[in-house]
């Protein structure tokens, strides 16, 4: 145990693993470009110095497509770098996205709906337990409270999951209950797509309806 604390200790004390380790406490994930340019080190470098992280389990990779994300590996990673940061007195920087706004409000994402208002309605089903937190299966509060949802699941398809959201660097919802919710959306008009984008926009009575079926506050989307 003195080992293996001390080799996680000396990873995290790298200064260039440090800036990458606290770059991704806002919970978002990063690529690895990205974070070759956080912690002013060469591509090749940085990728050495995630293979370590990533060996004593303080990192984790998600794939998107053909993009290789970082993220930490879990909330007591976090707690440990929290309690670092405490002992050191500097606070951390916040995530810019540079996103256009028009493309990071809503947008498609396959057959779901994903940017910033795909992202709320990710945690708000989470954080009202309409789906469980391990498996993304529907719970038994979602049977309740979504019964104007029509779900088509097939045995090829997964029912949900999270699906890394390029622009938040966090996580929508995919699978067959991200398509139900996009085309419940698009049937009543909630959003809007013009042909030739993958670009949503929530309309006013979207707006209104979204926040009384789902208890969502969408000031942060731009309506169209």
């Amino acid at each position: 145990m003195d080992d293996a604390a001390a080799r996680i200790a000396a990873a995290i004390g790298e200064p260039a693993r440090a800036r990458m380790l606290y770059c991704l406490m806002d919970h978002r994930a990063r690529t690895g470009t990205e974070l070759a340019v956080v912690a002013e080190v060469s591509p090749s470098t940085a990728s050495v110095h995630l293979s370590r992280l990533k060996a004593e389990r303080l990192v984790r990779v998600v794939a998107q497509g053909k993009h290789r994300y970082y993220r930490l590996a879990g909330a007591e990673v976090a707690d440990v770098l929290e309690k670092l940061n405490v002992l050191a007195g500097r606070p951390r920087r916040e995530f810019v996205p540079k996103t256009p706004d028009y493309l990071r409000a809503a947008r498609t994402c396959y057959d779901h709906i994903a940017g910033t208002l795909g992202v709320a309605i990710h945690d708000r089903f989470l954080e009202q337990g309409w789906i469980a937190a391990a498996s993304y299966d529907l719970a038994p509060k979602g049977v309740e409270r979504l019964p104007w949802l029509r779900i088509e699941v097939s045995s090829r398809r997964r029912f949900a999951y999270a699906c890394l959201d390029w622009s938040e660097r966090r996580s929508h919802l995919g699978g067959a209950l991200g398509a139900a919710i996009l085309a419940h959306a698009l049937k009543r008009r909630w959003v809007t797509q013009d042909l030739d984008s993958r670009v949503l926009r929530l309309t006013s009575f979207g707006r209104r309806e979204m926040s009384a079926h789902l208890g969502l506050d969408l000031r942060q989307v731009s309506a169209a």
